[in-house]
C-alpha cells in the first residue's frame, strides 16, 4: 500500500471513530495499567471497557471478540473476587510462575478454543476474518485466565494477541482501538517484566 493510500485509509477510519470507542479505549488502557501495577482497579476499569466493546465488536463484525468480552466480564468478576479473597496464611493471592501443568492447560486451551471458535465463525456468522478473530480470542481467553490466577505468563499471551490485534482493528476501521492495542503491547511487555520481578521476590 502506498503511503498516500495508507494516509487516506487512516483519515477515513479516524473520522468514523465514535466517542463510545474513545471511552472504551481510555478505560481499557487504565485496566492494563492497573494490571501491570498489580492493582485491584484492573477489574472495575476493565469491566467498563469490555461492556462497551461488546457493542462495538458486534457492529464491526468481530463476533468472536464480541463473545470474548462476555468472557472478560465473567473472568473480571472472578478475578476481582480471587484477588481479594481472604486466605488463611496470605492476605492476597501472590504473583507466581506457571507450573508445567498450567502451561499444558494454557496451550491446550488455546488450541481447542481456536478450533471451536473458528468453526463457529465460519459456519454461523458472516465474519470476514474468522481465522484471525478466532486466534486472538483464544489467546486472550487463556491470558485472562492466567491473569486471574496471577501467573506471570499471562503477559506472554497478551503480547501475542496485541501484536495481531493492532492490524486487525485498523483493518476493521477502528483506529483508536488499533492504537489502544499498540499501547497494550508496550504495557504488556512492561507488565511481564514487572510481574517477573515480583514473582522472583516471592
Amino acid at each position: 500500500m502506498a503511503p498516500a493510500d495508507f494516509f487516506d485509509l487512516f483519515l477515513q477510519n479516524l473520522l468514523q471513530t465514535t466517542l463510545l470507542e474513545i471511552i472504551a479505549v481510555i478505560f481499557g488502557l487504565l485496566s492494563v495499567w492497573y494490571s501491570m501495577k498489580v492493582n485491584i482497579l484492573v477489574y472495575p476499569t476493565g469491566i467498563v471497557s469490555v461492556i462497551i466493546y461488546v457493542y462495538i465488536c458486534f457492529f464491526a463484525g468481530l463476533y468472536a471478540d464480541m463473545g470474548i468480552n462476555f468472557v472478560y466480564f465473567i473472568m473480571s468478576v472472578y478475578g476481582w473476587y480471587n484477588w481479594t479473597r481472604p486466605q488463611t496464611d496470605k492476605p492476597r493471592l501472590p504473583v507466581t510462575f506457571s507450573s508445567k501443568q498450567d502451561q499444558i492447560i494454557a496451550i491446550s486451551g488455546t488450541i481447542v478454543s481456536f478450533v471451536i471458535i473458528r468453526e463457529v465463525l465460519i459456519e454461523y456468522t458472516d465474519s470476514t476474518v474468522p481465522n484471525i478473530d478466532a486466534f486472538t480470542t483464544s489467546v486472550f481467553i487463556v491470558g485472562m485466565w492466567l491473569m486471574a490466577v496471577k501467573k506471570v505468563e499471562n503477559w506472554i499471551y497478551w503480547i501475542i494477541g496485541d501484536i495481531v490485534s493492532v492490524p486487525l482493528y485498523f483493518y476493521k476501521g477502528l483506529v483508536f482501538t488499533s492504537f489502544q492495542y499498540l499501547v497494550f503491547l508496550i504495557l504488556a511487555i512492561l507488565g511481564y517484566i514487572a510481574w517477573r520481578k515480583e514473582a522472583q521476590r516471592a
